[in-house]
């Protein structure tokens, strides 16, 4: 097979703008927002077959042309998305720089849609059942794939290639993380979808409550802009290519799910701890698994520590709480207390899932101000080298309505994502294709790690056979 760069070719590519131009807006940068800047895009597509029974999507230049319509519409509700990042220096009274702020300057820049086609790429090139994720082949699907953040200063914050493949389409996206986190994303992406549907006159309008762009502030008053210790942001920018890497996209059933939860509760029954057993949910007892067996597959030495770390939403934690449609990133990553690897291995199934439910509930009001209080103390943005190398990483989230944008000619039969921020022992969660409560799992080792990972009896008895690609409906 010819390399994925050869046989994905760019058609075409347009800027898409809001319908009308609005007063020009500055919208600064907080602190979550710019510890983001040298992390890359958020890289997320979704898989559709080809549209059928449709005469306006009957190729897949309609379907870019409808696509990009829809996304034109939306784009006057969530103006910020068409804007672009700039910076601005700060001097003291003599003139010294002492830092640099960025805000998003709205300005109706626009977004940029690419037309590929995928020559002799089929849906099950995409997703071979119980085997590796193609990463050259899926990430080829994906604008931007090594752009930082902080590179909208220039590019846009948000790119869409929509890829012809021999039987479906990819619409792989290209979205910066700095100007808000997943939940905001994805309510974008299915405000976009809802908009198309309506285009088709298959749905009426859809009800959007409007995004909140305004700035979280701790004193509960007008964001100021946040200073970096520099005189240019780029001094802060670390570009890092990842070690080699192999990825496996697993499915865990709510019927598996539940065997782990229980299984998790048993053992804590058994230690006494009916608190935590009282407590536990799906996603501890899952995060357990993937710890301990990534944990044992990493082979750490006996006094090594190893931790499990959680990106978690700030919006309901803070009081008052965030409304969920606070559009910018909110997002930490918290973590369990670091214990050596013998010992957390030792422990078992159940003392991991509680160690998970501990840190989760002690991410409170009064533990995100005093970050935020840490952080204002000295700026930082979030490089490869925050990483512990021997902590496990659960990403995303389940509770993102992926397989709920149907731009009009049905349901994705796939989600996937391109090969930005990911490392050794990242996992990002997705809700399962089957719906209900099913997970799926998108984990990334080095080869050595996967490779004995695949020998873990444990781990494998947990995850749930994929079916053929086949049997996979719009």
């Amino acid at each position: 097979m010819p390399s994925p760069s050869s046989m994905v070719r760019v058609l075409s590519t347009r800027t898409v703008r809001p319908p009308s131009p609005r007063p020009r807006e500055r919208i600064p940068f907080t602190s979550w927002d710019a510890a983001f800047l040298s992390a890359n895009y958020i890289q997320k597509g979704l898989l559709f077959h080809k549209p059928k029974d449709q005469a306006a999507l009957s190729t897949t230049a309609h379907v870019v042309d409808h696509l990009a319509a829809a996304l034109a519409d939306t784009l006057a509700v969530y103006y910020p998305v068409a804007g672009r990042f700039a910076t601005e220096q700060h001097k003291d009274d003599t003139g010294n720089v002492v830092g640099c702020s960025v805000h998003v300057d709205c300005d109706g820049q626009g977004v940029e849609v690419l037309h590929a086609v995928a020559d002799g790429v089929s849906v099950a090139d995409v997703v071979p059942p119980d085997a590796d994720v193609p990463r050259d082949l899926v990430g080829s699907f994906f604008p931007l794939d090594d752009a930082v953040n902080y590179d909208a200063v220039d590019h846009p914050l948000f790119v869409v290639q929509v890829t012809d493949l021999a039987d479906g389409v990819f619409v792989g996206f290209a979205y910066n993380h700095a100007l808000s986190d997943g939940t905001a994303f994805w309510d974008f992406v299915n405000v976009w979808a809802a908009t198309a549907r309506t285009r088709l006159g298959l749905a009426p309008p859809p009800s959007v409550t409007p995004p909140v762009f305004k700035r979280w502030s701790a004193d509960g008053g007008a964001a100021a802009p946040v200073v970096l210790p520099c005189a240019d942001v780029s001094e802060l920018i670390e570009r890092i290519p990842p070690p080699p890497l192999r990825e496996r996209m697993l499915h865990f059933s709510a019927e598996s799910l539940a065997a782990l939860k229980e299984r998790a509760r048993q053992d804590l029954l058994a230690a006494g701890d009916s608190v935590s057993a009282a407590a536990l949910t799906r996603f501890q007892a899952l995060s357990s698994l993937l710890w301990r067996c990534i944990t044992r597959a990493r082979r750490l030495s006996p006094e090594q520590e190893t931790t499990c770390r959680v990106a978690i939403n700030n919006r309901a934690r803070l009081r008052p709480p965030l409304p969920q449609e606070y559009f910018g990133t909110t997002i930490y990553a918290i973590g369990t207390e670091p214990v050596r690897a013998p010992e957390m291995l030792e422990r078992g199934h159940g003392w991991a899932a509680a160690a998970v439910g501990r840190a989760v509930a002690a991410h409170t009001d009064e533990s995100i101000r005093t970050r935020v209080a840490t952080w204002t103390a000295k700026p930082m943005v979030y490089t490869a080298r925050f990483f512990d190398r021997t902590a496990t990483m659960v990403g995303s989230s389940p509770r993102f309505d992926m397989y709920g944008c149907d731009f009009g000619w049905g349901r994705p039969v796939a989600a996937r994502s391109g090969k930005g921020n990911k490392s050794d022992g990242k996992t990002s969660l997705y809700p399962g294709r089957e719906g209900g409560d099913s997970i799926d799992a998108e984990l990334t080792l080095t080869p050595e790690h996967m490779a004995a990972l695949e020998e873990d009896e444990e781990f494998w008895a947990a995850v749930t056979p994929d079916a053929p690609v086949t049997n996979w409906k719009a």
